[in-house]
Parts: structure tokens; C-alpha cells; sequence
């Protein structure tokens, strides 16, 4: 099994920075996208950033220039640096990854969340 382990969330005021964290541990091969997702009561559960192993990223139009997305491939873990929040960003922050137990065997894990909340 491959477990994901999330960190950073938290209160801030609105032009507040928080930044996440997310470690992959486990019976892991490879891992090749590693991102957030996000949900707010009453939406769908939308993605914030990913990030594959050879280093592209995307971003939800939101969040682009405020938000940045890092990874560690060696240590299996990824970051979400967030700047200039604004009270839309107030959700459950999942980390997520895609990848392999070994050559023939996927994985796809999600962390438990972590609430961000921006508020005054």
C-alpha cells in the first residue's frame, strides 16, 4: 500500500502565504504525477496542481501566479507553496498520487486532507 501524508494546513488571513506538504510513503516503484486537489462544501473536488516526474506542471486558472507546486522525486514527497490566498481558497486540500508498486502494478492514493481555511 502506498500511504500519503499531509501537512501545513491551517487558518491565515486573506493575503496570507501557507504552504503544504506531502509525503509518499510505502511499497513504491515509481510515482508519476504527484498533486492538490481541493474541495469546498457544496463543489466537486477539483485540482489544484500537479506536477509529473519529468517536472510539467498545471495549474487551475485560480490559482495561477499565487500558487506553486515543487516536488522532491527522490524523496517521494511534493509541495504547495500558496501566496496571496483569498477566501475562495478556503477548502480540503488533498495530496494525490499516481504510480507503480512495481513494473506492472499501479497505485492510486489520496491523503486524508487538510483544511485551509482564509479568513479575517
Amino acid at each position: 500500500q502506498v500511504h500519503l501524508v499531509e501537512s501545513g494546513g491551517g487558518l491565515v488571513q486573506p493575503g496570507g502565504s501557507l504552504r503544504l506538504s506531502c509525503a509518499a510513503t510505502g511499497s513504491i516503484f515509481s510515482i508519476n504525477a504527484m498533486g492538490w486537489y481541493r474541495q469546498s462544501p457544496g463543489k466537486q473536488r477539483e485540482l489544484v496542481a500537479r506536477m509529473s516526474s519529468g517536472g510539467s506542471t498545471k495549474y487551475v486558472d485560480s490559482v495561477k501566479g499565487r500558487f506553486t507546486i515543487s516536488r522532491d522525486n527522490a524523496k517521494n514527497t511534493v509541495q504547495l507553496q500558496m501566496n496571496s490566498l483569498k477566501p475562495e481558497d478556503t477548502a480540503v486540500y488533498y495530496c494525490h498520487a499516481q504510480g507503480y508498486y512495481d513494473v506492472m502494478s499501479e497505485f492510486d492514493a489520496w491523503g486524508q486532507g487538510t483544511q485551509v481555511t482564509v479568513s479575517s
